[in-house]
């Protein structure tokens, strides 16, 4: 006979501090997504890169918070995705909106790593992909 291997408890990513991450994904994808559609729709002109990027943004605060809640393995892959390219977003158009301020003349929610939003774009993706490798499933 031959033993079984005890269960190992799998940690789903909706569940516990996973909640509080999926509820700031879903804030800022609220905040975001208002921004970005009141600047395309009243003065998308003035500054067309940075109000798309701000949408961008939105659209991945969205679906990363998706990708959170539905936990499975598709869910993850998902979350992955999108905090990774989240957090190149930020720190792409941090250094530049620093380095070039010309080609953002208005805000974007990435811009100078989110100080227009405390910071909470640059730790965000952070935070998601460390509560992602924190709740990954190893095999036993």
């Amino acid at each position: 006979m031959v033993a079984e291997a005890p269960a190992v408890e799998r940690k789903r990513t909706n569940s516990g501090p996973g909640r509080l991450l999926i509820a700031v994904y879903l804030l800022f994808a609220i905040a975001a997504t208002s921004r970005a559609g009141l600047q395309i729709a009243t003065k998308f002109d003035e500054a067309p890169v940075a109000y798309l990027l701000s949408a961008l943004a939105a659209a991945i605060y969205i679906v990363a918070a998706v990708g959170l809640a539905r936990a499975g393995a598709a869910g993850r892959r998902v979350a992955l995705a999108c905090c990774t390219v989240e957090l190149a977003g930020v720190v792409g158009v941090g250094v530049l909106s620093l380095v070039d301020p010309d080609l953002f003349p208005d805000e974007t929610v990435w811009s100078e790593f989110g100080s227009g939003y405390g910071y909470v774009p640059l730790v965000l993706p952070v935070l998601g992909l460390l509560w992602l490798w924190r709740t990954r499933h190893d095999p036993a």
